[in-house]
């Protein structure tokens, strides 16, 4: 045995690709409509309803962008999470921050961020503050902020109930999606190589780093209140409600797939529960003031050796969808590799090795892999509550969860991404319609909108126009027909969500990541992040793919800046089955003027959105996790102000690709709110009811942002935007002068 230090590859640096079918791919879709259409109607002198067809359009009129509505009806008011005037700004009037590379962040004039929150820091009383050293105990970090602050929610709070449009005290809950092993373990990313092991064992990592991992992964909810002069919050003391939820915490398993075969374990042979909730990512707000976390990359921690002869040809198959091959070590966490006897509860170690090795479900943690990848529910207000993995939703990769209005008597609908290449966009539609009798209900609720209904995949249509196809058992082909995969009940479509939804025909999307719904217009927006390999690799050419494919220098880029797409469901009914779509905006640094469609400037020009959140008011937050364009800014946050879908013209790329694209950019209707640290991701993204307050995480920052006074060590942490003369967020772009962009 060898004891070696390597450098961790990070987990957001590992991007997922395991989609082996040739469902067409949504830019496929883009350049066949396009060539058709452009054949047909004359070239670029298509209209934009020849383009979009005849489904009516959410929100949509003849007016210009000012003129668009605040959803009138009062029946949701209550659902939304603010107070006072919810009015939209015309335009966007504080100065936009430059370009930064800086290892600090940077604001627009008249704001102030500070850090707060960060990696290691103790939510009670009796344990000591983090050390530069990383030198705290692995049993401590049940007690301590985690690492890799990412999506979550400010939940007003009253009394002692969750209360939707309370500032003045709060819980601020969060996820935490990964970690930085080397920066967190004072040993930094330590393994024991064994030649002579099987190759998921053959290199070991020691118990106490694991165990850290572990309890650094999962959800945090801090009890906050605004401070005593009135600008920004602070934590309260040893609060009752101040508590981690980990990748140890036991977990309810509800809806169709619990007590299924497929989710046995030897944990619990009932298939009901199971232990921790994992790799959190983005995140939503039910309507009922519960929190919905995700489970986004949980393949990274699960190790599977040689034992397909144990499984039937299906149930392989189905673990290879989601990239869990043969002899498959996991990322470069290896949480299934410490020694047994280091354990300290039973299993510890073992549970992430998901290979059959037993005589039956029972006796190893061969499904223990098909209990991650949920919607998980939470109620920040009942400290003793058990999270919920609500399966009725799918398994994936889900990057966060977001739902549209509500309406008295209608059913609640949540949209959801897949973050990995060629993977889907998914919508559920619950059976139970909405009553605004149930805000405050917590998981009792929860068990009414979210253990029945229906999942759907999207499928965009050459046409400009979409549909949505039912993930049922006994529907659409997902029955036990089906020879790469038989379905024989709804428990196997929704474990296998991704096969069934290769089955229905979905559309192979470039990384969608977040979810957003306008409160104006009811559109949906997802940010499809990037994908380089685009005309340059041979699996994945141009015509199959998008409509950029580009070359910097001698380097080529593909689509390496990603875009937003939004769609418009039919008849302004979000459970409906059909929708009309464009592409909002399409990222690109300002002088790459053949791919800038979008005609960003210096002032909002941005490459890979991620992170995506409509406020109250209608203003679109977009936050960046990016690679391509750092050498001239860190990731960032801009403000935005879209139309709708159809209000911009037919571009053609420099690869000779047609595509529609939203209205152009502008100072007015897009800018550079935010810059962070150099080597950060900016995301996570939740707003007060008051709207004084904006919070935001910073990932994996670079140099020693976060660090402790003296200290090198770098943190994630949140930060705490507020207005130097504690207006509203943006209080400056409903103001009649106009200030310098």
């Amino acid at each position: 045995m060898t004891s070696l230090n390597n450098k961790q590859t990070l987990a957001h640096e590992v991007v997922e690709d395991s989609n082996p079918t040739d469902n067409i791919d949504f830019q496929t879709i883009i350049n066949r409509r396009m060539n058709r259409r452009s054949i047909l109607k004359g070239g670029t002198g298509l209209t934009a309803a020849a383009f979009f067809g005849a489904l009516p359009l959410v929100g949509c009129s003849d007016d210009d962008d000012s003129s668009l509505p605040v959803n009138p009806s009062n029946d949701n008011s209550a659902a939304i999470p603010a107070q006072g005037d919810l009015k939209r700004p015309e335009t966007l009037r504080f100065t936009a921050v430059p370009h930064s590379t800086a290892d600090t962040m940077s604001v627009a004039a008249g704001y102030k961020a500070e850090m707060i929150l960060p990696l290691g820091m103790p939510l009670i009383s009796g344990i000591e503050d983090w050390k530069d050293s990383r030198e705290q105990s692995a049993e401590s970090f049940e007690w301590r902020m985690g690492d890799n602050h990412d999506g979550m929610w400010f939940f007003g709070k009253k009394g002692n109930a969750y209360d939707a449009k309370a500032s003045e005290n709060g819980l601020l809950v969060m996820n935490h999606e990964y970690v930085n092993s080397s920066e967190l373990s004072p040993f930094g990313y330590h393994v024991i190589q064994d030649s002579n092991a099987a190759p998921i064992f053959q290199n070991r990592r020691l118990a106490s780093d694991v165990r850290r991992e572990v309890n650094c992964h999962g959800v945090a909810v801090v009890e906050m209140r605004r401070r005593s002069d009135g600008m920004g919050y602070e934590m309260v003391p040893n609060s009752k409600y101040n508590r981690r939820i980990t990748s140890s915490t036991t977990a309810q398993l509800t809806g169709p797939v619990a007590g299924s075969d497929l989710v046995k374990t030897k944990f619990d042979p009932t298939g009901f529960q199971t232990r921790g909730i994992n790799n959190n990512c983005g995140a939503g707000l039910s309507p009922w003031g519960t929190y919905l976390t995700t489970e986004e990359n949980f393949l990274g921690v699960f190790g599977r050796g040689r034992d397909a002869d144990q499984l039937n040809a299906g149930h392989n198959y189905g673990r290879e969808r989601y990239g869990a091959i043969e002899d498959f070590p996991g990322w470069e966490y290896l949480w299934h590799t410490p020694d047994a006897k280091d354990a300290a509860i039973p299993d510890e170690f073992s549970r992430w090795d998901m290979t059959a090795v037993g005589a039956g479900a029972a006796d190893d943690y061969r499904h223990a892999f098909n209990t991650f990848g949920y919607i998980t529910e939470i109620d920040p207000f009942d400290q003793h509550s058990i999270p919920q993995k609500r399966t009725a939703l799918g398994r994936f990769a889900h990057e966060n969860c977001a739902y549209a209005p509500v309406e008295q008597g209608k059913p609640v609908v949540f949209y959801m991404g897949d973050d990995a290449r060629g993977e889907y966009i998914y919508k559920f539609v619950s059976k139970a319609t909405w009553s605004n009798a149930d805000i405050g209900g917590g998981l009792k609720v929860g068990n009414k909108y979210l253990d029945d209904g229906t999942l759907y995949v999207a499928i965009f249509n050459e046409d400009g126009s979409g549909v949505w196809k039912a993930l049922v058992h006994g529907q659409n082909g997902l029955d036990t027909s089906n020879n790469v995969l038989p379905f024989h009940g709804q428990d196997e479509v929704l474990v296998f969500a991704r096969a069934a939804a290769d089955v229905v025909g979905a559309t192979k999307m470039d990384r969608p990541e977040w979810v957003s719904v306008s409160p104006i217009t009811g559109e949906v927006y997802v940010t499809l992040t990037n994908n380089k390999y685009r005309g340059v690799s041979d699996d994945q050419p141009l015509s199959a793919s998008n409509p950029r494919s580009y070359q910097v220098g001698d380097k080529a880029r593909g689509n390496d800046n990603g875009h937003i797409i939004r769609w418009a469901e039919a008849g302004g009914d979000h459970a409906a089955t059909s929708f009309e779509w464009d592409i909002y905006l399409f990222a690109s640094p300002s002088d790459l003027s053949a791919e800038n469609l979008s005609q960003l400037n210096d002032s909002n020009d941005l490459s890979s959105p991620d992170g995506l959140y409509f406020d109250p008011r209608g203003v679109l937050w977009i936050q960046t996790d990016d690679g391509a364009y750092t050498d001239t800014s860190s990731c960032m946050l801009l403000a935005a102000l879209p139309g709708k879908v159809s209000d911009g013209s037919l571009m053609t790329t420099s690869a000779g690709q047609q595509t529609r694209v939203g209205m152009p950019a502008s100072n007015d209707n897009i800018k550079r709110f935010f810059v962070g640290p150099e080597g950060c991701e900016v995301t996570g993204i939740t707003m007060t009811p008051d709207f004084k307050t904006l919070f935001i995480n910073i990932q994996h920052p670079g140099n020693s942002w976060g660090a402790v006074a003296g200290g090198s060590t770098p943190r994630s942490a949140t930060v705490m935007i507020t207005r130097e003369d504690g207006d509203v967020i943006l209080a400056e772009s409903f103001d009649t002068v106009t200030t310098s962009t």
